[in-house]
């Protein structure tokens, strides 16, 4: 029991302090590890693990509108980097340099990819020629480093994984619809394999991607109310094909510059996960990405037939194809059942004597904390049906918070007050002027997150110059 209680004290209180209670999470779940470089994180078995699922999920999905796989090179030239000036300027300070090949200097300075844009263009303008090839819908998972000042795991640090998808197109329709269809892949994934609700939109100019025309955002609220930006979609229009001269022979034989798109998604996904359904006990996993879904606890191991009966049942599940675990170390059961909640494993099985006696097992839920009682030749239908269980109420959950902390408003001094009583989300409308977009930071200390596809009319004008308003903006404290 000590042991036990020594695991959970480890994590700070939400309530005391949600920053360090995300950063205990963190360290104690064994999802990273500092590294000795500073601002790199060392990603971590069980870490790992939930990215690997993240990725084969989500790779399936692409695969699914035919999109390919390719690698590109980490380092960029820089005059290759400098041909698109918006790009360059947008990840300036962010960027590292090679300058040494082995103990001599190197000719040109060498970046590393904050992003893959310039190298995807270049390669298309090598491999281009004719309207026939197009589209080209390719997508590569790999690390990235920007270098940036304040870290935190997953949600920024100076290396991070990711994937990010780069097409080409024949028309800006086809690119646009491919854009808006990467975008709701994204809200698709969160909803269906996270249990995580977010809000679809497109952001404003002040917030789009250094070189796009448009950007497209799925934005999620945490536990303490401030949004994060879980992945997006760009469409460039012809802006880079015409900045790296990638060209195709089109159907009226005139030579044409494709229409652009990108779009990622990165490890941050792991950070939006603890903190949308994490809890003072650590982890909660949905159970698509758990590396752990039913961890098996024999009770009382040392008694004849425990274990057996205990491995009987991770048979019987793994014939699921469920990704189950039985812990037959010789740790106590207190220390066991702290362990696998501080790792949100969805469903803990326990069996003991009695209940082999009485030919039934014990099923508790990570969520909820829920125990069953359930006879052994149901074992499979329940787990089953308690692992949708277990997602669909996460994605309840989180999806009653998020509306129950969104709130809209008429004025800035009501929007500034509300942030200070408490984090939420702002909904206001907005007449599009960057400047009362700015004004509304300085003055209520929100960004703009998106301007939501679903409008709603909350009046006719900007709450910041009561000048007509034209779209209706979400407005939050953003990581």
């Amino acid at each position: 029991m000590a042991k036990e209680k020594k695991q959970v004290k480890a994590i700070t209180s939400m309530s005391e302090d949600f920053a360090q209670w995300y950063t205990d999470i963190c360290l104690k779940a064994e999802l990273v590890d500092y590294s000795s470089v500073k601002g790199f994180m060392i990603l971590r078995p069980y870490g790992y693990a939930i990215w690997e699922h993240i990725q084969r999920i989500m790779d399936g999905e692409f695969k699914k509108t035919g999109h390919q796989n390719v690698a590109m090179p980490v380092l960029i030239p820089e005059s290759l980097l400098k041909k698109e000036g918006e790009l360059v300027e947008g990840f300036a300070p962010e960027v590292a340099w090679v300058t040494m090949g082995g103990s001599a200097p190197l000719e040109e300075r060498l970046a590393f990819r904050p992003t893959s844009e310039t190298m995807f263009s270049d390669h298309f303008a090598h491999v281009l020629h004719s309207w026939r090839e197009l589209p080209m819908l390719y997508n590569q998972w790999c690390s990235v480093i920007r270098w940036e000042k304040t870290t935190r795991p997953f949600l920024r640090s100076r290396e991070f994984w990711w994937q990010e998808g780069h097409t080409i197109h024949e028309t800006a329709q086809e690119a646009e619809q491919e854009t808006e269809q990467q975008l709701w892949t994204y809200a698709n994934f969160c909803k269906d394999v996270l249990a995580m609700p977010v809000i679809p939109g497109r952001k404003t100019d002040k917030e789009k991607f250094a070189g796009a025309e448009a950007t497209y955002t799925v934005e999620a609220m945490m536990k303490d109310g401030k949004a994060l930006q879980s992945a997006t979609s760009h469409y460039f229009g012809d802006k880079f094909s015409r900045a790296y001269n990638v060209t195709f022979t089109g159907r009226d034989n005139t030579l044409q510059y494709p229409f652009q798109t990108s779009w990622g998604s990165t490890t941050r996904l792991i950070g939006a996960v603890i903190m949308t359904h994490g809890d003072d006990n650590g982890l909660v996993l949905p159970p698509a990405i758990a590396p752990i879904q039913v961890v098996v606890i024999p009770v009382a191991q040392h008694k004849e037939g425990v274990l057996d009966a205990a491995y009987d049942l991770e048979k019987r599940l793994k014939a699921l194809d469920l990704r189950v675990k039985t812990d037959d170390s010789e740790q106590s059961n207190g220390w066991k059942y702290a362990e696998y909640e501080m790792k949100g494993v969805p469903l803990r099985v326990e069996i003991g004597p009695k209940d082999m006696e009485k030919g039934q097992c014990v099923i508790a839920r990570r969520d909820t904390g829920e125990k069953y009682f359930v006879p052994l030749e149901e074992l499979e239908s329940r787990v089953e049906s308690l692992l949708k269980e277990v997602h669909d109420n996460m994605y309840r959950t989180a999806k009653e918070r998020m509306e129950s902390n969104t709130f809209a408003f008429d004025s800035v001094e009501a929007v500034k007050e509300a942030e200070e009583r408490h984090t939420c989300f702002a909904k206001t409308m907005w007449c599009g002027d960057e400047a009362c977009e700015v004004a509304m930071k300085e003055r209520a200390g929100v960004s703009s997150r998106c301007m939501p596809f679903e409008q709603e009319h909350l009046g006719d004008v900007c709450p910041v110059c009561g000048k007509r308003a034209k779209k209706m903006v979400i407005w939050g404290v953003a990581y």
